[in-house]
């Protein structure tokens, strides 16, 4: 014997499937909201964290990092670090990188285009195509990769910064 009763036009049984259980749809869309949110949340501090470790100088010792308020330098500014043998110039890219390297022998000039807070770095070679250009590095680290240049080209011609020949 089965009881059935009819509820406005609708048979309701002792079956859990015979009627809609209220509620259940709704705390599944939120708990998929929640997830929803979670994942966007992880990826944007996954994002912000690789953004990060790209601006991470690239090298030790001197190492100039441009602003990333300046042009071209908000996500991955660009670095410049100075040695006594050569200027490399560094970018960091989403997926790899770009470096220029010019032996300290072969830099002719360097150039400061000074503004309010920030200055642009132009390193000329001898050769006389495409100098290193550098926007937005800060007004002192400009004067300092100035003059670090200046000392170690003094000290590469006067002898100290050459490798001995074996003969």
């Amino acid at each position: 014997m089965v009881i059935s009763l009819e509820v406005r036009g609708r048979v309701a049984g002792n079956s859990l499937t015979s009627g809609v259980v209220t509620g259940e749809s709704s705390s599944a869309g939120v708990l998929a909201l929640y997830w929803a949110v979670g994942v966007a949340a992880t990826l944007f501090v996954v994002l912000v964290v690789w953004i990060w470790r790209k601006g991470l100088p690239f090298a030790s010792g001197d190492v100039f990092r441009a602003s990333r308020l300046s042009a071209g330098n908000h996500l991955f500014p660009t670095q410049v670090q100075i040695t006594p043998t050569s200027v490399v110039q560094y970018t960091a890219r989403w997926i790899g990188k770009q470096e220029e390297t010019i032996h300290m022998a072969h830099i002719a000039s360097v150039k400061i285009d000074t503004g309010i807070f920030l200055s642009n770095v132009l390193i000329e070679t001898s050769g006389g195509t495409d100098p290193i250009v550098c926007h937005g590095h800060r007004n002192r680290d400009a004067v300092a990769m100035k003059e670090l240049i200046e000392r170690y080209q003094t000290d590469y011609y006067r002898g100290h910064g050459q490798q001995p020949i074996n003969n």
